[in-house]
């Protein structure tokens, strides 16, 4: 393999390790993924790579990105799908992963474009590629009606979203799951908890901790950490764990059309996390809880649990990591400035 820039298909510069090898069933054993610069993308490319797949990071700026995956830059809502469509026929990767989405915003307009138009951009590429790759779209367990306490929510479980983000999350969803009932596409829709590792976003309610725990001048120094209220217990999977769902369904057969919940299967108290992150950092911590700014609207469910049946048996994936693991790696990436 040699480092280079080439003109791909859709005339952009597309920069990294090309590898030239064809598999038996003429792909390349790249993968595409889209939003490869976000906590979601990075997690998922990095556990493509480590399965042996070349990644081909697509967003729309380069920004942490390993110098041993390629990297286009891309704005489907802006440039439209003709681009794509010719990276895919020029590439023709295995599979497409969109981690591509806009997080909690203030702007439901924001999150339309971003969760709902951008899947139809990305689906428009698909039907106008004459290659066609698995895609595997990232939804969100908030796509799903809140839930009593105690009932952890299958795929059967109706889709009624309160929050704007939910709704559009489920836009791009639906779109994606129509697509593969028509025959247009080979999807699967992977509807991820809240995932959270090393390099969690600020925006996440780990992530902020963290970022004030590491703000300190010293390890010595203690600290004050503010946050909403915790009242909420959620399901929280590990970054890695999502990743190797996300590989495996890359490849499995067998699981087009189908929506697969990923997650810990298990409820954990957001208090027990904080506790558990601040257990790791070492530091001396004065908590303060106040309504001075929510973490999640005030309209999502206080109480979260995902069934992950569907997954351990059509994916053989099962999820490993323990809540202390996974605050301690993002712990660590938060010290050192991931």
């Amino acid at each position: 393999m040699t480092a280079r820039s080439h003109e791909g298909g859709n005339g952009m510069a597309v920069v990294g390790t090309r590898a030239s090898a064809v598999r038996r069933d003429g792909s390349s054993g790249r993968v595409v993924v889209l939003g490869a610069t976000g906590f979601v993308g990075r997690q998922a490319g990095a556990a493509l790579q480590a399965a042996g797949h070349e990644v081909l990071a697509v967003a729309r700026q380069a920004a942490r990105t390993p110098a041993s995956w390629r990297f286009c830059p891309m704005d489907l809502l802006k440039d439209g799908p003709d681009t794509l469509t010719k990276l895919i026929d020029t590439e023709r990767p295995v599979a497409v992963v969109n981690a591509a989405g806009v997080a909690w915003s203030s702007s439901a307009d924001v999150m339309r474009q971003g969760n709902h138009l951008l899947v139809d951009r990305l689906l428009a590429a698909l039907d106008a590629a004459s290659w066609r790759p698995r895609l595997v779209h990232l939804g969100s367990v908030h796509e799903y009606a809140p839930q009593p306490a105690g009932v952890c929510l299958a795929e059967d479980w109706p889709t009624r979203p309160t929050t704007d983000y939910g709704k559009s999350k489920l836009a791009g969803s639906r779109a994606v799951l129509r697509s593969a009932a028509q025959g247009r596409t080979d999807a699967v829709v992977l509807r991820l908890s809240n995932v959270i590792g090393a390099g969690a976003p600020p925006s996440s309610l780990l992530g902020r901790v963290a970022r004030q725990l590491s703000a300190a001048a010293a390890p010595g120094e203690p600290v004050t950490v503010q946050l909403a209220p915790l009242r909420s217990s959620r399901d929280f999977v590990d970054a890695k764990d999502a990743s190797e769902a996300i590989v495996l369904a890359t490849r499995t057969p067998g699981v087009r059309g189908r929506v697969l919940n990923i997650g810990s299967g298990t409820s954990q108290h957001v208090r027990t996390m904080v506790d558990l992150l601040i257990a790791a950092s070492g530091r001396t911590v004065r908590l303060v809880e106040d309504t001075g700014g929510t973490v999640r609207p005030t309209a999502d469910a206080d109480w979260m649990c995902v069934d992950v049946t569907a997954g351990r048996e059509l994916l053989g994936w099962s999820p490993r990591s323990s809540p202390e693991e996974t605050v301690r790696d993002l712990w660590n990436a938060a010290r050192n400035g991931g």
